[in-house]
């Protein structure tokens, strides 16, 4: 999911970015706040065609038993980042290690050793999505990131991060298929055309 940049009002007093996050979220129910960078990024609630292309893409990851004793796929868990001192991000669905509980941080985010696979699907600000985020994913060492950009009905599927890129950034039009690494845990196997179809609106 992609957000906006939120630039902040003080100049000299010293405040916490978590505190405003926090009532961001307070006064915009719905509403997503992470913090990258040292900014704050807000995205408003997803519209169906969002959540629909994330229920299609649960079904492989779940029909190749990755929900189970050894690994979990989560929705709109928190990622712990090494780019700040608030730094997290709030990934649209993960996979990870089932032991996540053991490695919790703070502000209901996670140490991003545990993560196996970061998943987000593109909203009105795309460019922070396959921007912004690559090179925090890539700095928290994630092993495999994915982006279904539905602007440019493409998947992105980033791999081997080094410092704050990934080595490996390959983009899959419609008419493909894509097998995942099987470092997530299981092999998988993506048809594009059906998720990136999923995440358009439907025609009347």
């Amino acid at each position: 999911m992609s957000a906006a940049s939120v630039e902040q009002p003080f100049d000299d007093e010293p405040f916490s970015l978590t505190a405003i996050a926090d009532e961001i979220m307070e006064r915009h129910p719905g509403y997503r706040v992470e913090i990258i960078g040292g900014h704050l990024l807000v995205t408003p609630s997803p519209d169906a065609p969002h959540a629909r292309a994330l229920t299609g893409l649960m079904v492989p990851f779940l029909g190749a038993g990755l929900h189970g004793e050894e690994t979990e796929v989560l929705q709109n868990v928190g990622l712990w980042l090494p780019t700040g001192a608030e730094d997290y991000a709030i990934p649209d669905l993960v996979v990870v290690d089932a032991d996540i509980d053991d490695h919790f941080v703070q502000n209901n985010a996670y140490d991003p050793v545990c993560f196996r696979l970061v998943l987000e699907v593109t909203s009105s600000n795309w460019k922070d999505d396959l921007k912004t985020k690559v090179g925090a994913y890539a700095q928290a060492k994630v092993p495999v990131y994915m982006v279904v950009d539905r602007k440019h009905q493409r998947l992105h599927v980033l791999t081997d991060p080094d410092g704050s890129e990934y080595g490996n950034h390959r983009v899959h039009a419609p008419g493909e298929t894509v097998t995942l690494p099987d470092t997530i845990g299981a092999e998988v196997t993506l048809d594009v055309e059906q998720i990136i179809k999923a995440g358009q609106k439907k025609a009347n």
